[in-house]
């Protein structure tokens, strides 16, 4: 009886070793183009999508092949969603704020102003509803999304002149976009939405006086500390900045259930693996931006006060009249607060011992 079992299970494996190349070459060869949003200087951003695209071959056994395109090369950084929702390309790599124009229930994927940092993010996005409450919105542009990276809590942004007082920022043309930049425009700033790929020229050429991008690796690596000494923490509009893999409906339905799942699995992979990158890149960088004669400065008490009133303020006010946005809000606030209290407790006073030298 015995002898039997083993030789049925000796069987069985047999018969599924020969039937997996088989099963293989069953599957279809597929090509897709991905868009991103971002410049190949950007390498921990934009080398996620180029991870999960090597990651998706190796799944597929090299049947699904997923071609990546900086910002620009097939469409600018900002119309990647319009590519992907009229079928240009198949898929990109985005940052959901950049098309908030289109309706403000975009900015749940990427950042809200005073919003979650990125572990509040996944918790939200993976376990408290919030990845089903965005794909329901996704849906309506004939999107699929999957997340796909984060910055962290970025940096407040590089300034021509230092910035002492609230009445500093009147008319200050900034690059900002999203939330963070109708929470600028409150405060008499004038916000500007430019895509990575132009922000150093425009800086450069004096057509904006200030621009915020990510955090010291990236910025560094865009030379913002050529042109602009006066370096700001925090980047209040963006305590974690989530970005996504965005796919058009219709060809992520079309796809085999095992090269969704490759997909799916490669995205998680990179969403954690592009946050550790930040977080091993951003510190030594910082230390070379201070060396070289940058000027760090917390925003002023009086900056924050009044940003955290309007941004609240919009918030409330979109809820108001933006039904999608109000059925996402109703899930994300009350998150959010309790996401606070449990990080103000163990996190802050973790973050605090760091006093103890």
């Amino acid at each position: 009886m015995e002898r039997r079992k083993f030789l049925t299970a000796i069987a069985a494996t047999g018969a599924a070793t020969l039937a997996a190349p088989a099963m293989a070459d069953s599957q279809p060869s597929i090509r897709w183009r991905m868009a991103s949003s971002f410049p190949k200087s950007l390498d921990t951003v934009y080398g996620g999508a180029e991870v999960l695209a090597e990651r998706v071959k190796q799944l597929t056994d090299g049947k699904f092949n997923i071609r990546v395109f900086a910002g620009g090369e097939i469409v600018p950084g900002l119309q990647v969603l319009d590519a992907i929702q009229q079928g240009t390309v198949e898929c990109g790599h985005s940052a959901s704020y950049y098309y908030v124009g289109k309706n403000k229930a975009f900015a749940f994927d990427t950042a809200i102003p005073f919003g979650l940092n990125a572990r509040q993010q996944n918790a939200w996005m993976y376990h408290g509803g919030g990845l089903q409450l965005m794909r329901e919105f996704f849906a309506k542009y004939n999107v699929y999304n999957i997340p796909g990276g984060n910055t962290g809590t970025q940096m407040g942004g590089w300034f021509r002149k230092e910035v002492k007082t609230l009445a500093d920022l009147k008319g200050l043309k900034m690059r900002i976009p999203g939330f963070g930049g109708e929470v600028m425009s409150r405060l008499g700033v004038v916000p500007q939405t430019l895509a990575g790929v132009d922000v150093y020229p425009s800086l450069e050429r004096g057509t904006i006086d200030a621009t915020e991008w990510v955090g010291p690796y990236d910025d560094e690596k865009l030379g913002f500390q050529k042109i602009a000494k006066h370096y700001y923490y925090p980047g209040f509009w963006e305590g974690s900045a989530q970005f996504s893999f965005y796919i058009n409906l219709a060809a992520w339905n079309k796809l085999p259930k095992s090269y969704q799942q490759a997909f799916e699995v490669a995205a998680a992979e990179v969403n954690i693996n592009v946050m550790a990158e930040y977080d091993h890149k951003n510190p030594p960088a910082l230390d070379r931006l201070l060396k070289s004669g940058v000027k760090l400065h917390a925003y002023p008490p009086d900056i924050l006060k009044a940003a955290h009133k309007a941004a609240m303020e919009i918030l409330e006010e979109e809820s108001a009249k933006n039904a999608d946005f109000k059925k996402i809000y109703e899930s994300w606030k009350p998150y959010r607060e309790q996401q606070y209290r449990w990080f103000g407790i163990a996190e802050a006073g973790f973050s605090g011992l760091a006093g103890l030298g």
